[in-house]
C-alpha cells in the first residue's frame, strides 16, 4: 500500500470515503465496501491489488429510493492489511468526521479522485454547466479538496458545514469545472467507469456567447476596510479602491452593522 503508487493512493482515498473497517474480537476484524452492483468492476480491481485473500459478494434489498437494489461487497479480514490501513489513517468504526490525507507523501491527485468517486458527483447542472462537488463531514478532508482546486484552478472557497446536514459541499462549476475533472481523470486512471465518462464529457463545453464570467472574490485587507470606511461618499471609495460601486458598498454595510469586525 505505497502511497506513492496512483492505484493504491485512489484507492485509499476510495477506503477512507465508502469503505469500513470493523474490530472484532481479538485480532478478528473485517475491512468492507458496499457499492452498486454496475461498480464491481472497481472492487475486482481492488481485489488484484490487494495481496491477501478477499471475496466479492452480492446483495439484494430494499432501500428508500428503490425496492429492490442490488449491491455487491469486497470484504477483507487479513490483520495485515487492516494495520496497515489503520496505520495509513483509515480508522475503526464511524469515521465521517475524523478522516483525514495521510501524512506521509501520497499521490494527491489520485488520492483526492478517491474521495470524490466515492463521495462526490461529475457531471452537468441542471443549467448545463460542468460541474464537480464533494460532500464530506471531515474539515480535514474539505481543506484538502479546496487548497488542491485552487492550486489547479485558481477557485476559491470558503469552508461552512451546511447548518441542516453538519456537512461541507464543496461545488465547482463551468471552466473551473472542466480544469479540475482534466486534471484528476486523466486517461488510464484508476475510477469508477462513470465517473471517468462523466469527466469526459465535460471537455467539448464551452461557455455560451453573454455568459459573462464572474469577477475575482475580494480579498478585503485591514487597510481597504480603513480606506472604505473614511471616504466620505462610495463614489470616493469606488475611485480609490478601483472596485465597483455594489461590493464596495456591500462590504461598507458589513462594516458598520458589526457582520464583519472593524479594522484596528
Amino acid at each position: 500500500m505505497d502511497l506513492t503508487v496512483p492505484e493504491y493512493a485512489y484507492m485509499f482515498g476510495f477506503l477512507q470515503a465508502d469503505g469500513h473497517l470493523q474490530q472484532g474480537v481479538g485480532k478478528k476484524g473485517k475491512l468492507s465496501v458496499e457499492i452498486s452492483a454496475r461498480d464491481i468492476e472497481l472492487l475486482r480491481r481492488f481485489q488484484k491489488l490487494t495481496p491477501h485473500y478477499s471475496s466479492i459478494t452480492e446483495r439484494t434489498r430494499s432501500t428508500n429510493f428503490a425496492e429492490t437494489h442490488t449491491s455487491v461487497v469486497w470484504s477483507l479480514c487479513s490483520l495485515q492489511a487492516r494495520t496497515k490501513l489503520s496505520e495509513l489513517g483509515l480508522p475503526y468504526g464511524r469515521k465521517s468526521k475524523t478522516i483525514s490525507p495521510p501524512l506521509g507523501e501520497f499521490s494527491g491527485r489520485d488520492y483526492l479522485r478517491g474521495i470524490i468517486d466515492a463521495d462526490g458527483s461529475v457531471g452537468f447542472t441542471s443549467q448545463g454547466f460542468p460541474f464537480i462537488s464533494l460532500t464530506t463531514k471531515s474539515t480535514a478532508i474539505a481543506a484538502y479538496t479546496t487548497c488542491y482546486a485552487r492550486v489547479i484552478s485558481g477557485a476559491e472557497r470558503t469552508l461552512k458545514r451546511n447548518a441542516r446536514d453538519d456537512i461541507y459541499n464543496i461545488l465547482y462549476t463551468k471552466e473551473n469545472a472542466q480544469q479540475l475533472a482534466a486534471h484528476l481523470y486523466y486517461p488510464g486512471c484508476l475510477s469508477l467507469e462513470r465517473k471517468q465518462t462523466a469527466a469526459d464529457s465535460l471537455v467539448p463545453w464551452v461557455r455560451p456567447a453573454g455568459l459573462e464570467r464572474r469577477p475575482p472574490r475580494i480579498h478585503w485587507t485591514a487597510e481597504m476596510d480603513r480606506i472604505l470606511l473614511a471616504a466620505p461618499t462610495i463614489a470616493h471609495a469606488v475611485v480609490e479602491l478601483g472596485y465597483s460601486t455594489s461590493p464596495c458598498q456591500n462590504r461598507r454595510w458589513r462594516l458598520l452593522h458589526g457582520v464583519v469586525p472593524l479594522p484596528d
